[in-house]
């Protein structure tokens, strides 16, 4: 009888060699599951999770939920040693947050409250809402001075409330204590929040803890919540949590976004939208 199985699965390959293959599949592929691993070298997933187990160690991968991804996947640079101010994060990423800000504030309607996060790519959620002039009556209540400002001009048409607290330098906003004192009185329809990591297994988190504990209180005084987070903040992960990835309704990242991280991410309970440039 002739067996049509692959010389891989019916000779076992040396831990090397498989390796090897593995390492080369997802540099190929961009995403590889665990389970496709076991059937090209017939091995057990036992042993193809040790495979990739051994591969991350020596930093040749990533591993994510139910497989693996290149090293490199999600990063588009190195993390900076300290955090970059408002202005500098300003001028990174420009077009994929103004597409995300575009997203975000198509689903805005008259009549609602918006809870605005402190934030470079919230701040272009903010400059969306003014593009829209059938909007009125919208309530925005935020934690950032940038985002304040930019929507001053268009009161009456938008109510805009400050939260109040201490003043954070360079990035503008306003934190514990005192901040928290708004946001425990009100209950608003939709949270926008930025941040600076969203990872399946560790949550969404941010670089600065007094700003995280806020953003916690966002989340909680909103009926909806999503978090907006271009390409490059997918699979990192900061010092300060704010909640789990499911906490939130969904995420609005841009097209550089990996399909393998926002596979990941759907995997662990948060619907994922991509900005679509044509908006």
């Amino acid at each position: 009888m002739t067996d049509d199985r692959s010389d891989d699965a019916r000779v076992a390959l040396p831990a090397p060699v498989r390796r090897e293959r593995a390492l080369a599949l997802v540099a190929e592929r961009g995403f590889v599951r665990v389970s496709e691993l076991g059937r090209a070298f017939g091995v057990t997933d036992v042993t193809a999770r040790a495979d990739l187990d051994a591969l991350e160690r020596s930093g040749d991968i990533r591993r994510v939920h139910g497989g693996a991804v290149p090293a490199d996947a999600g990063a588009v640079s190195a993390r900076p040693d300290r955090e970059p101010s408002f202005e500098e994060a300003l001028a990174a990423s420009v077009v994929p947050k103004e597409e995300i800000g575009r997203a975000v504030a198509a689903e805005v309607q008259s009549g609602q409250s918006i809870i605005l996060d402190v934030g470079t790519t919230t701040l272009a959620v903010a400059r969306a809402l003014r593009a829209r002039d059938d909007l009125a009556d919208v309530t925005v209540l935020t934690n950032g001075l940038s985002i304040a400002l930019e929507l001053e001009p268009e009161i009456p048409r938008f109510t805009v409330v400050l939260t109040g607290g201490t003043l954070r330098p360079r990035q503008h906003s306003l934190v514990h204590p005192l901040a928290g004192t708004v946001l425990d009185e009100v209950h608003a329809d939709l949270a926008v929040i930025g941040c600076n990591g969203v990872d399946a297994a560790r949550g969404v988190t941010n670089a600065n803890l007094p700003e995280a504990a806020v953003k916690r209180q966002m989340l909680h005084a909103a009926s909806r919540a999503i978090v907006v987070a271009d390409a490059s903040k997918l699979g990192e992960v900061h010092l300060g949590r704010i909640a789990p990835v499911d906490a939130f309704d969904r995420l609005v990242t841009d097209r550089a976004a990996p399909a393998a991280l926002i596979a990941e991410l759907q995997e662990a309970g948060l619907a994922v939208a991509v900005a679509d440039h044509r908006l």
